[in-house]
């Protein structure tokens, strides 16, 4: 004989969990320096897991939008999220790698004390030490510097010193990789194999990775893009879709058509005030 006690209450929904948040919402983001806006009232949004190109002249404010995402920019107003948090949250120093425009190395420490010190600041303690080691002889050998991990960074040249820089921000394996300007005055072959390196984080490890450039060509090898000029953002898509928007081949040739629409509208504008 079966017993048959209560009926069990049916089971609740079941609830999809939230998407992640995008690694960088940005809404009336504004950045004042003086009598200068530098800044002007940017709304973007950076998705999860892609290379996305920030792409400008110099003086066009890319590096003051790094500052702020990294969370190092004065009189930043407006709202500014990175990977869900407020920009500057103390707990996405462990979360961002950032890569300054002058290479961040101790001249009298070898490549592998650089990467011991700084490895030894994100993740203290004795329990830690045989990770820090895994994570730093990785990251040497992530930006090809096995062969010099023992000698003075002051004794590199500039583009290995640079690539030292890029293994301290790969300590760790970050979420959120910034690279201010990480190609300038390195070889092709260099410029070459570091932007492979960069598809491999951003495909291998899931990275976020946001990447300035004045060098348009290097546009081509990003899978998103953001076009400033004058600290505004003229244009935010894949290169693919610029290049049908604007009708052009290239995505210099995008940038040069927004940039003359952009003045042809702000002419207009000053015309009707008149």
């Amino acid at each position: 004989m079966m017993n048959i006690g209560r009926p069990h209450p049916p089971d609740p929904p079941r609830s999809d969990p939230a998407p992640a948040a995008p690694a960088l919402r940005a809404e009336d983001l504004t950045v004042v320096r003086g009598a200068r806006t530098v800044l002007r009232g940017l709304d973007f949004t950076v998705p999860r897991g892609r290379i996305t190109g920030l792409l400008g002249p110099s003086g066009c404010g890319k590096s003051t939008l790094i500052r702020a995402v990294v969370g190092t920019q004065a009189k930043v107003t407006g709202t500014l999220e990175v990977l869900g948090l407020p920009a500057g949250h103390a707990s996405l120093r462990s979360r961002i790698g950032y890569v300054t425009q002058a290479p961040s190395v101790y001249d009298d420490l070898t490549v592998r004390q650089n990467l011991d010190y700084f490895a030894a600041i994100l993740d203290p303690g004795r329990a830690a030490a045989d990770r820090r080691r895994q994570n730093v002889t990785r990251a040497i050998a992530d930006v090809d510097l096995t062969s010099h991990a023992d000698a003075l960074a002051g004794t590199l040249s500039g583009g290995q010193r640079s690539r030292v820089s890029l293994a301290v921000a790969l300590l760790g394996s970050p979420e959120l990789l910034v690279l201010d300007e990480p190609t300038v005055g390195l070889d092709p072959v260099l410029r070459r194999d570091l932007w492979a390196l960069f598809h491999t984080i951003a495909a291998d490890r899931g990275a976020t990775l946001l990447v300035s450039s004045h060098v348009m060509d290097e546009a081509e090898r990003c899978q998103g893009l953001m076009l400033m000029r004058e600290g505004r953002i003229l244009a935010d898509d894949t290169p693919d879709a610029l290049r049908a928007r604007t009708g052009t081949e290239t995505v210099e040739e995008s940038f040069l058509r927004l940039v003359d629409e952009a003045a042809a509208r702000r002419k207009a504008e000053k015309e009707t005030v008149r």
